[in-house]
């Protein structure tokens, strides 16, 4: 799965949306303004959902919807040019321009501007602040309470077991249980430095886990249960409950007293 922390080659992405198009592309009649060194340099509600890839959208907006002049690069005839913002002291060079003379795979990303996420203050939609990505209109994020008696193996060793956990179905991706702090034997935790940032859930947290099975075989998996202090408002029943990465070996789930199926997925 692509990185949205990851900072592309934009020339690379100009030329590979220019010959072979985005995967898709949707108009959005939402609000969103970006913020860059105190200033709101785009206001727009023209913005277009840019699919670089398959796992979720980026925001394009129109050259016309920034303050005047802070696009230091002046356009040219070219299909694609990587620009130069600047409000105050304060550059970017994260910038990708399209021009207006497009063939008919990439029409839509004529006149269109991609500002790199992590290179603005801040981003909104209307006046609600958006973090790491636009999230994707065709995904849904429900959290359902559950009383069904669930257990995490590790290893063959028991690590947690419930009857009331929360299962978290996302669109295209596994469910995915957690389970109250209370309900991890936390000797088999060490805390991780690890965090990752989703736009739907917040920010992660981590932990290492450490087993040892009756033959004293001991089994150590890095940054193999993640949690969330602050989830966002949607997912907000989920803070502080531990989630297991059931796509790794050696992880088994048993739920209503069968094991789980192990998924594939990009983080197996």
């Amino acid at each position: 799965m692509s990185n949205p922390r990851a900072r592309p080659d934009l020339d690379g992405l100009g030329k590979k949306l220019v010959e072979n198009g985005p995967v898709k592309t949707l108009p959005t009649s939402r609000r969103v303004r970006i913020l860059f060194n105190g200033e709101y340099v785009v206001d727009t509600t023209s913005a277009l959902y840019v699919w670089e890839h398959e796992y979720y959208p980026y925001y394009y907006v129109p050259r016309e919807s920034f303050l005047r002049g802070v696009i230091r690069t002046p356009p040219n005839h070219d299909l694609y040019q990587v620009a130069e913002l600047q409000v105050g002291q304060k550059t970017t060079d994260r910038i990708l321009a399209f021009g207006n003379d497009l063939g008919a795979q990439s029409k839509d990303l004529e006149g269109m501007v991609r500002f790199e996420f992590g290179a603005a203050d801040a981003w909104f939609e209307e006046d609600t602040p958006i973090f790491v990505h636009p999230k994707d209109p065709f995904r849904r994020v429900d959290v359902l309470h559950s009383s069904r008696p669930l257990e995490v193996r590790v290893a063959g060793v028991s690590v947690a077991q419930t009857s009331s956990a929360y299962h978290l179905y996302e669109t295209g991706l596994p469910c995915r249980y957690y389970v109250p702090a209370t309900a991890v034997d936390r000797s088999v935790l060490a805390d991780s430095e690890t965090t990752t940032a989703c736009p739907y859930k917040g920010v992660a947290n981590y932990y290492h886990v450490e087993v040892e099975n009756p033959a004293k075989e001991r089994t150590k998996v890095k940054d193999l249960v993640w949690y969330y202090k602050t989830p966002t408002l949607e997912c907000a029943n989920i803070a502080g409950f531990l989630c297991f990465y059931q796509e790794k070996e050696g992880v088994d789930i048993i739920l209503d007293g069968k094991s789980l199926p192990r998924p594939k997925t990009p983080w197996s």
